[in-house]
């Protein structure tokens, strides 16, 4: 009985995670697709005089537009990115202790897969969040999701998680 008990708890919490994935990363696209759809051609929406602005970029490189026009080596980081992050979660304890670690690594990867999406089909990402008060790089929701999710993640390591808590990683069975 116990082990049912357990086996439904496992499904639940990985129906949940990949739910979460979903509706972060239908989130994520459709954000872009009204960028697209309204922004394209513009010179953008301005929100906050001076503050925030929407403008519509194609991103063709990386973070801060490094590395312009190699889509393939994107793709193929991305792909790395997010099967570490799937061999974390089949590995990381399903219990309450290490459940902020499994909502990070969701964030973290439905970042990862709508700027993913984005090259795959288009070759470029769709930015379109300026802040134009410290004239920060044009960035998008999947970009929000990587940052916040990336500082919680270290947050978590540094304070709250030690060295032994990640024995799952290497552990044998």
């Amino acid at each position: 009985m116990k082990k049912t008990s357990q086996q439904n708890r496992q499904v639940w919490y990985m129906l949940l995670w990949f739910g979460g994935i979903t509706i972060l990363t239908v989130i994520d696209q459709l954000t872009k697709h009204l960028a697209v759809k309204y922004m394209k051609g513009t010179s953008g929406i301005i929100l906050i005089p001076n503050v925030l602005e929407f403008q519509y970029v194609e991103n063709r490189g990386m973070a801060f537009g490094l590395l312009q026009g190699r889509q393939i080596l994107f793709l193929i980081l991305c792909v790395a990115f997010c099967a570490g992050i799937l061999y974390l979660y089949a590995r990381i304890p399903k219990n309450s202790y290490y459940a902020p670690l499994s909502v990070i690594g969701g964030i973290l990867f439905s970042g990862a897969l709508g700027n993913f999406i984005d090259r795959a089909f288009y070759g470029y990402v769709t930015d379109f969040i300026y802040f134009s008060l410290i004239d920060f790089p044009v960035f998008n929701i999947a970009d929000i999701y990587v940052v916040c999710g990336g500082i919680l993640l270290a947050v978590l390591v540094i304070f709250r998680y030690k060295d032994e808590d990640f024995y799952f990683i290497n552990h044998k069975g």
